[in-house]
């Protein structure tokens, strides 16, 4: 590995932890960073296989919350025979990952390129910022996320779907959903979290056993990928951590305004030439 595919492969897994659930689209600062080096873009295919980095941070950071989910889920259906609330959460998450997997697998083609375009990643970027704010103002946030229904639970999934497209952020468009529906902002941020991992194990193992398995990668390729990985399961952590702690202070009109400033930005770079579609 060259001193240059190291520096790569760090830059690619911080930007993917910090973003992945900061809610300003990792996908899109990955593009950006790209663009702005004069990189190539590593595509959707390495962007989703750094993000079992990230599933890795969310998974040791609420280990022991998961376990005990899924500890009272599988005694409610296995012991007592009832579907009980944490047996209907899982079912209710489980199910709310089915509306991205379908549209990730019909519109693949057009999430690698067409997609990928600057444009549509500046236009997302101010379009889900004003989402956010919205939410923001209109949630009453008086709810925990064990509350929600199942057709709740639904329409967050539905709206994480929607991040298949660069700049919308998965993180970015849930938290909104979640608001509108009512959650604490941390509690909004958690549900986020949890409604992810399905998610994101998913299109990882797809993409790494489509693209990468047999492709006949050199050592030199497979450490890059490996490295970007570990970084962005580290700065994923941290990621989590800083997040959950803001929003128990802040509300999430500072990453509103990021969104939308950056949005700007990069029409004003295309305008001006500095960067390209």
């Amino acid at each position: 590995m060259s001193v240059e595919e190291l520096g790569r492969a760090v830059l690619f897994g911080v930007v993917q932890g910090i973003t992945e659930y900061l809610p300003i689209s990792s996908t899109a600062h990955i593009r950006l960073v790209s663009a702005f080096l004069g990189w190539k873009d590593p595509g959707a295919a390495f962007t989703a296989v750094i993000q079992l980095g990230t599933l890795a941070a969310v998974l040791v950071y609420f280990w022991s919350d998961l376990r005990q989910l899924c500890r009272r889920a599988a005694t409610q259906v296995l012991v007592e025979k009832r579907s009980g609330p944490d047996a209907r959460m899982v079912g209710a998450v489980l199910a709310g990952t089915i509306p991205i997997g379908v549209f990730g697998l019909v519109f693949k083609d057009a999430i690698e390129t067409t997609l990928r375009g600057v444009p549509v990643i500046a236009m997302a970027l101010i379009i889900v910022g004003g989402l956010l704010g919205l939410a923001e103002i209109l949630g009453k946030r008086n709810r925990v996320f064990m509350q929600l229904g199942f057709w709740e639970i639904q329409f967050v999934g539905l709206a994480q779907a929607s991040a298949l497209i660069p700049g919308v952020s998965r993180s970015g468009i849930t938290l909104a959903a979640a608001l509108f529906l009512g959650l604490k902002r941390n509690h909004a941020a958690r549900f986020s979290f949890l409604l992810g991992i399905p998610a994101i194990t998913a299109a990882g193992l797809y993409e790494f056993y489509a693209d990468f398995h047999g492709a006949g990668l050199g050592g030199g390729e497979w450490a890059t990928l490996g490295l970007a990985t570990l970084v962005s399961f580290l700065s994923g952590y941290l990621a989590i951590s800083f997040l959950l702690y803001f929003l128990r202070r802040h509300s999430t009109f500072t990453f509103v305004a990021y969104r939308v400033v950056l949005g700007f930005l990069l029409f004003g770079l295309l305008h001006s030439g500095m960067i390209s579609k």
